[in-house]
């Protein structure tokens, strides 16, 4: 009986559960189901890496984002969704398309359960200051979001040949669950 009563609330509890959204998809499933849902969505498929797949296409009124969505692959369950928005050149755009997001991120989920924006450079002075900053790993600008069903982080990066970009995270709090799971089987 106590068996029973155990699987009972296990399904229970795995039904009443809700997966974050990106896109209004649940962030669930195989990396390919996954996929195939953000293809139908209107995003592009560029290529698989690693355990992550990209896609291209719009994304909270940016265009050309570049989407990776990942996995562990021995767990074959997607559990992390990263957008990369427009890559820029200057701090006042880059800091634009920050402010821009969290703003709206702000709107929908509340305000952030935790911001560091803070420059480690001696002097900072100019946008080229903050710039060099980011370039030189001495910028840290990132907001975080928590909700019941994971956690949503944005942050500004530095990708190659001074361009610099906004980077959006979801983080699923059940898969995200189930993949730390199968690490620690892993020991």
């Amino acid at each position: 009986i106590s068996i029973c009563l155990t699987l009972a609330t296990l399904v229970s509890v795995a039904q009443n559960s809700e997966h974050l959204k990106f896109k209004g998809v649940p962030i669930n499933g195989t990396l390919s189901e996954f996929v195939k849902k953000m293809q139908n969505a209107g995003f592009s498929f560029i290529g698989n890496e690693d355990g992550t797949s990209f896609l291209r296409g719009d994304f909270a009124g940016f265009k050309g984002c570049i989407i990776g969505v990942s996995t562990i692959k021995n767990v074959n369950v997607v559990n992390s969704i990263g957008v990369i928005f427009p890559m820029r050149e200057t701090w006042s755009d880059l800091e634009s398309d920050y402010n821009q997001l969290k703003s709206m991120l702000t709107q929908k989920y509340g305000e952030p359960a935790n911001v560091i924006e803070t420059f480690q450079g001696v002097w900072v002075n100019s946008n080229d200051d903050k710039l060099r900053d980011l370039e030189h790993d001495r910028c840290t600008y990132q907001t975080t979001f928590e909700t019941k069903n994971g956690d949503i982080q944005l942050s500004l990066e530095k990708g190659d040949s001074f361009q610099y970009f906004v980077l959006l995270k979801y983080f699923d709090k059940i898969n995200t669950q189930t993949v730390e799971n199968a690490a620690i089987d892993d020991l």
